[in-house]
């Protein structure tokens, strides 16, 4: 054997997406509403809305804001509501649930927001390892929003690459 050593990986036309390209990249604050009812269990209407008015909401200011309640208390709809005004006067990104939950949301919305006519045609390898754990949501997600523009889609490596789909 002799010749020069050939990267026909590097030569080829796949395409090699790695989803942590899609992550948040702005840190998320997150905001309890068990910190604003009393003892942390019970929504007293007149306290609640006077602690909120007393909060010192600038701290969200332009955030990307996890709400949520953590307590097994029963929250009423306006009870969000309300502390979403406040949250929206300072130009926080507010969405419902825990931080992690927030973070795949936000994930999933950036994958979605993809161009998916860029890949039009194209032979796709979605990288399987990264440096962020990813879930199973955002493959789905990215299957979805891939699936009628490549010509063909992978998982995994270009040296172990698992094909998923082809079209004609």
């Amino acid at each position: 054997m002799s010749g020069e050593i050939v990267n026909r990986v590097a030569k080829s036309s796949l395409i090699t997406m790695d989803l942590t390209d899609y992550a948040p990249t702005k840190p998320i604050a997150v905001l309890d509403l068990k910190d604003f009812l009393f003892q942390g269990i019970v929504l007293k209407e007149k306290e609640y809305r006077q602690s909120l008015k007393e909060f010192d909401f600038s701290i969200y200011k332009n955030a990307t804001v996890a709400l949520n309640c953590s307590s097994d208390a029963i929250v009423p709809m306006w009870a969000f509501m309300l502390v979403t005004s406040y949250l929206n006067s300072v130009n926080s990104d507010i969405h419902f649930g825990v931080k992690e939950a927030v973070f795949q949301q936000i994930f999933t919305n950036n994958i979605n927001a993809i161009e998916a006519s860029e890949f039009e045609s194209k032979k796709v390898i979605v990288k399987g390892c990264g440096q962020i754990p990813l879930t199973e949501a955002l493959y789905i997600a990215i299957t979805k929003k891939l699936q009628n523009k490549v010509s063909s889609l992978m998982f995994g490596e270009a040296c172990s690459a698992v094909p998923v789909l082809k079209n004609k």
